[in-house]
């Protein structure tokens, strides 16, 4: 099992980690603050130091299939760390911090747009929702509304309720593509002030103001009452 760092804390960017397992161009630890592809949002990148000092690229972060594990993907041929050896772990930081900007506009964008999510995803330095949504919403009115969302300030919080609670509130859950991490015995909601609350595993920022100044890039529509809705950094 791997300990998930970045559930609690999404800002910090190196652990001390054991390898436990090794897979094809892949390790895992007992801990880890790279974050696993999934909930739309991109798996890290980094690096994993040896005490040596030599430099292991991380070029990818997936979750084992059917465990409790975190697979750290290198590239085709690189050398893998030993069994039981000890790492410093690393994030791409900036790469993350701008994932996880994205990442909490999206749920900035929950909030300018109440209809239900169909789908979406999180790329560096842009990000898309699909909502149920019979018309369009103004492009210029929606991009105001969600940058005044976004300079409220609205701070980032947890609050953490059981698998039981989860399913009676079914409302918690925004997109109906993606579902939140369970199984474990309790979920992580994720609040930002009184704007949006949602469950949610990704990573985020502290206050709905570092997301930054951001631009509506497109509105499409992609079947009788789906519409994609593309935001990007301004």
């Amino acid at each position: 099992m791997t300990i998930e760092l970045f559930r609690e804390d999404g800002y910090l960017q190196r652990c001390e980690a054991t390898v436990l397992d090794l897979a094809d161009s892949a390790f895992s630890t007992d801990r880890t603050v790279f974050y696993p592809m999934g909930g739309g949002q991109p798996g890290d990148t980094g690096h994993a130091v040896r005490k040596s000092g030599e430099r292991i690229r991380v070029i990818d972060t997936r979750k084992a299939p059917g465990q409790d594990r975190i697979l750290h993907i290198v590239e085709d041929g690189a050398a893998l760390p030993g069994m039981g050896e000890v790492l410093t772990l690393q994030i791409d930081w900036d790469r993350r911090y701008r994932l996880m900007r994205m990442h909490s506009c999206m749920h900035m964008l929950c909030a300018a747009v109440p209809a239900p999510v169909t789908g979406g995803s999180i790329r560096d330095g842009s990000g898309r929702l699909d909502f149920d949504l019979p018309d369009p919403p103004s492009r210029e009115d929606l991009e105001r509304r969600l940058n005044g969302i976004i300079e409220g300030n609205h701070p980032m919080s947890f609050i953490w309720i059981t698998d039981e609670e989860m399913k009676e509130r079914p409302e918690l859950v925004k997109t109906m593509s993606v579902r939140p991490p369970v199984g474990s015995g309790r979920v992580r909601l994720v609040r930002f002030g009184d704007a949006d609350l949602q469950a949610c595993g990704g990573t985020h920022v502290a206050n709905s103001g570092e997301i930054g100044p951001v631009r509506v890039e497109s509105i499409k529509n992609k079947g009788k009452q789906n519409r994609r809705i593309t935001i990007e950094f301004a």
